[in-house]
């Protein structure tokens, strides 16, 4: 009954996760769209709304982490820090600049269809880290979901050659991004906390976004005057951001890279409806057979890795029956031996 509740409370919390993450990520992919469209409030500057967001993100966690103690620091070597969190921030900056870039040439679910290569990309980072083991069948799949999206893009009544350069890139560092999550919060030890993870990796962002920014953006800003700071604007929607942020380290720590692919397929078809109903994006047939069939890939391909670790746990338990009945039957065999031996006395 102990296990049965655990399970019961690990299912509801692992739910729980998943729809903060779906609402926030939802909220913050509207809103961004929103801010960098031409046609909406046109403010095309990925680089610079993104470092606000890490800027506001890095405060508000140095804040929390060393003005009002909330959490305490980590303690961690400078050698590791390099190696480890430096990483990590260079490939979340990347992730973010691109993403953020592509909302300027293409649509909502456009975009969304494009991210269905999320367990593609995860998958083929995954075995090059050796974090998981080529298969033929799973490598198969991973083509079909490829051919999907491709069909999508092939469909797309607004395609923009640049925009999907950058969506895929975009989609290339946050699956690397998230590969090396794992690594960093299981293979090295090292426990970080939602707020202490954008503590030490938000300001990375910052620092590797300010060399383009002052390259690309900032020249823009400063002669057109484009930089008019809406804090109503810029504040919710760096609010929001914060809270994706510390809702993706939380159900990748908490859960797993695999499941956050899962949830983004439910995500991706509620951003299509709404792009479509909403936004009034065009929507093609053929757009939805390409995802329609990706979709079916990412679903096949995570049944799969549930049944593997369905499979995993279950012969996790049948070792250690083994081993208690191993263990029982050489005490038996003890008690034994010692009563044979007294008898003999």
């Amino acid at each position: 009954m102990a296990v049965s509740e655990g399970v019961v409370k690990k299912i509801i919390l692992s739910y729980t996760y998943v729809a903060i993450w779906i609402f926030l990520s939802f909220t913050v992919i509207v809103y961004n769209k929103y801010i960098l469209d031409r046609k909406m409030y046109n403010w095309p500057y990925p680089i610079s709304l993104t470092m606000i967001h890490m800027g506001f993100c890095s405060s508000l966690a140095y804040l929390l982490v060393r003005v009002f103690k909330v959490v305490e620091p980590v303690s961690m070597s400078r050698e590791l820090y390099l190696s480890s969190v430096v990483p990590i921030g260079a490939l979340y900056s990347l992730s973010l600049w691109f993403s953020n870039s592509a909302y300027i040439f293409l649509s909502v679910s456009f975009i969304q269809m494009l991210k269905a290569l999320m367990p593609v990309a995860v998958y083929s980072i995954g075995v090059l880290f050796k974090k998981d083991h080529f298969k033929s069948n799973t490598m198969a799949n991973m083509l079909s979901i490829s051919l999907g999206v491709a069909i999508a893009a092939y469909g797309e009544a607004k395609f923009d050659s640049w925009g999907v350069m950058l969506q895929l890139l975009a989609v290339a560092f946050e699956a690397t991004r998230l590969v090396l999550i794992q690594i960093l919060l299981n293979s090295k030890g090292i426990t970080l906390n939602p707020i202490t993870s954008l503590y030490y990796i938000a300001p990375c962002c910052l620092v590797f976004l300010f060399v383009p920014w002052v390259i690309m953006e900032y020249p823009s800003l400063r002669d057109t005057s484009s930089f008019h700071f809406d804090f109503v604007v810029f504040g919710t929607n760096s609010i929001c951001a914060f809270a994706l942020n510390l809702a993706v380290f939380l159900l990748v720590g908490k859960t797993s890279a695999l499941t956050m692919n899962v949830a983004g397929v439910v995500k991706d078809w509620l951003l299509i409806a709404f792009s479509w109903s909403v936004i009034k994006d065009t929507v093609t047939p053929i757009n939805l057979i390409g995802y329609g069939l990706a979709f079916l890939g990412v679903a096949y391909y995570n049944h799969a890795k549930l049944q593997a670790l369905k499979s995993a746990e279950a012969q996790k338990k049948a070792q250690q029956a083994d081993e208690e009945a191993g263990r029982l039957l050489e005490e038996r065999e003890g008690e034994a031996a010692g009563r044979k031996s007294e008898t003999n006395e």
